[in-house]
């Protein structure tokens, strides 16, 4: 399998409609990256703010970045209604977006069948619009799985430790029928068996610019931020 190798990665903003989409859809990525403490991290989750909800979150992002710097703000949009508040989601989102100056970010897949998390994915890339943005699957009740096109592979005991963290940070959703660690490492040894890897996330990716040292010096160099 073909891959791109870039240069290191120092800070990364993690979006999510509801507390532990980011912990469902990146956890192990999160897991891997911030392992040495030199990856920053800044997170925005639009519903659960001032709720068992939003503790649960920091307390499991806490661990899941546990080796780097993290930040996060929960807003309080009213969950399941997000198209409803679409100023609140748009002005967060721009809020976020001047605190931070991430090397890749990630966030809801465009096509996901929730409409909070649809809705996110769609206006990440009106205000991270020179970013790379990679969008995370969401595992749940219904059959919205994409085609990815990125993999990261995690390693086994990486794979393990998100499941439980899963299972340890959310009691809140024990009650759903699907949440155990036996979807969330099922799905990582697919994507997995996808990449060559035991386990692994994926994600779709809707733009990305390569850069290689062979480029032409009679072709113009791509524009970069700040040009």
């Amino acid at each position: 399998m073909i891959g791109l190798s870039p240069s290191r990665i120092r800070s990364v903003a993690v979006l999510g409609a509801h507390p532990d989409d980011i912990a469902i859809g990146a956890g192990g990525t999160l897991l891997d990256l911030t392992r040495g403490g030199d990856v920053e991290v800044h997170a925005l989750v639009l519903s659960g703010g001032g709720t068992e909800r939003e503790a649960e979150e920091r307390k499991a992002l806490s661990d899941f970045c546990s080796d780097g710097p993290v930040s996060l703000t929960v807003l309080d949009v009213p969950d399941g209604r997000s198209p409803d508040h679409w100023s609140a989601v748009k002005n967060g989102l721009e809020q976020f977006r001047r605190t931070c100056e991430p090397d890749v970010v990630l966030a809801p897949q465009r096509r996901d069948a929730h409409q909070d998390h649809r809705l996110l994915a769609e206006l990440v890339p009106t205000v991270f619009r020179d970013h790379l943005v990679l969008g995370y699957e969401i595992v749940k009740w219904e059959s919205d799985l994409p085609t990815p096109g990125l993999y990261y592979p995690l390693a086994d005991d990486v794979a393990v430790r998100k499941a439980e963290l899963l299972s340890r940070h959310y009691p809140s959703q024990h009650h759903h029928d699907w949440y155990d660690s036996e979807t969330f490492l099922g799905l990582a040894r697919v994507r997995g068996v996808q990449c060559r890897s035991r386990y692994a996330e994926a994600f779709v990716v809707e733009k990305i610019l390569l850069h290689t040292e062979n480029l032409r010096s009679d072709r113009p160099a791509p524009q970069t931020k700040g040009s």
